[in-house]
């Protein structure tokens, strides 16, 4: 009787075991996707602030060559202007398919990246 006890007693620390190592292995594997996402987004802002900075200096510049070839100083700038809101109506007349969807994809895509490469081992 006392065998069958000891045995229950190794079976229920193993059981306790095997349960906080799983829970240790979640614990890794949300910290990893979330630093994953984290890392993606602090890299996109990043990149998007060097654009922005390109993209200012590249408008003021269209918009001083506009001038000068028109020959009316705010004639350039009033076409980068009209440009600009072109596009953002465009962008947000399609916001749906052209950000929020790509967006939410590439969360989703990182959050089960890694359940994915489980099932092919």
């Amino acid at each position: 009787m006392e065998g069958s006890t000891t045995g229950i007693r190794g079976l229920a620390a193993s059981v306790k075991e095997y349960v906080n190592t799983r829970v240790d292995s979640v614990k890794l594997s949300a910290a990893e996707t979330t630093s994953l996402i984290i890392s993606d987004l602090v890299a996109g802002a990043i990149v998007a602030v060097v654009f922005l900075f390109v993209l200012v200096f590249a408008s003021i510049a269209g918009a001083l060559a506009l001038s000068a070839w028109i020959g009316k100083p705010w004639s350039g700038f009033l076409i980068v202007a009209g440009v600009y809101l072109l596009i953002g109506v465009i962008t947000w007349t399609a916001k749906e398919r052209m950000i929020r969807i790509p967006v939410m994809n590439k969360i989703i895509h990182q959050l089960f990246k890694n359940d994915a490469g489980d099932e092919e081992d």
